[in-house]
């Protein structure tokens, strides 16, 4: 079974439904259907969608997928701390069918302080308490923060997205912090995503130098807390060559490695029992 364990579905900036003045554009849309042709013709199973952050706190979209689509597709939500309800919504989140957890992006600035301003603090342990898996954009810098809060919240299972990389860095630039992504192996409760790599190369298929790289992950996480994805609407290739970057590529992942990092991990991770 290969799962993508971060895909992307908006629509399009209307007044209907307008994105918040953040936003930058990103295409006038991208539809499930067109998500789930893609899968098909690659090859994956399933996909987690992760609404974007420039549509604003939205999950509409991804839930209305994740109905249709049980099978194919779930959701990890975007909430707002500060949005009146929030602690009500949260403890309530996976009541909604198709919903698995939360998912928060702090990789740029305006995004990221109310993260380093506290405002999240509560959040943590009302998702430990409830069960809810948490998955967090965030750049290696702030590795200590998601120490600290993966050592207080120990029930709390947590996912780091994209290696903690930083978007438009390459190479060897993009993983110089990756010891600090590493330090965070000695927690039990904390996992990550491979997702996006061909995004932070600058080499062609098969990305040589990131074999390294991926392989220290493996060694520190082990398989069970590494999750492939792709990012799918970025990818800076087709999303068959995503998949076998892993499968075909890097002999040194054996079948069993295979299994869990290409679904069965991020599926028993998140609950995604379908």
């Amino acid at each position: 079974m290969i799962v993508d364990s971060q895909v992307h579905i908006w629509a399009a900036n209307s007044p209907q439904r307008p994105w918040p003045s953040r936003a930058k554009a990103h295409g006038e849309s991208l539809d499930a259907a067109t998500v789930l042709a893609r899968m098909d013709e690659a090859g994956v199973d399933r996909a987690i969608i992760v609404p974007p952050s420039w549509e604003g706190d939205r999950n509409d979209l991804g839930l209305a997928a994740a109905r249709a689509h049980p099978r194919r597709f779930a959701v990890m939500g975007r909430l707002d701390p500060d949005a009146p309800g929030a602690k009500e919504a949260l403890a309530r989140w996976r009541e909604e069918p198709g919903m698995l957890g939360l998912r928060f992006a702090f990789h740029t600035e305006l995004l990221r302080q109310p993260f380093l301003d506290g405002r999240f603090d509560w959040v943590w342990g009302a998702a430990e308490r409830a069960g809810h898996p948490v998955m967090v954009l965030v750049h290696h810098e702030h590795m200590d923060r998601m120490d600290a809060i993966a050592t207080r919240h120990p029930g709390l299972r947590l996912v780091i997205d994209h290696l903690g990389l930083v978007n438009g860095e390459k190479d060897a630039q993009a993983f110089r912090g990756l010891d600090r992504l590493l330090a965070l192996a000695r927690h039990p409760n904390v996992a990550v995503k491979a997702s996006a790599l061909p995004c932070y190369s600058d080499e062609p298929y098969p990305w040589r130098g990131l074999h390294p790289y991926v392989r220290s992950v493996r060694d520190a996480f082990g398989p069970r807390r590494m999750f492939w994805g792709t990012d799918l609407s970025r990818l800076p290739c087709g999303y068959r060559q995503a998949i076998t970057l892993f499968t075909e590529e890097m002999p040194w992942l054996d079948p069993q490695d295979l299994e869990w990092i290409m679904g069965r991990g991020v599926c028993e991770w998140l609950g995604w029992k379908t």
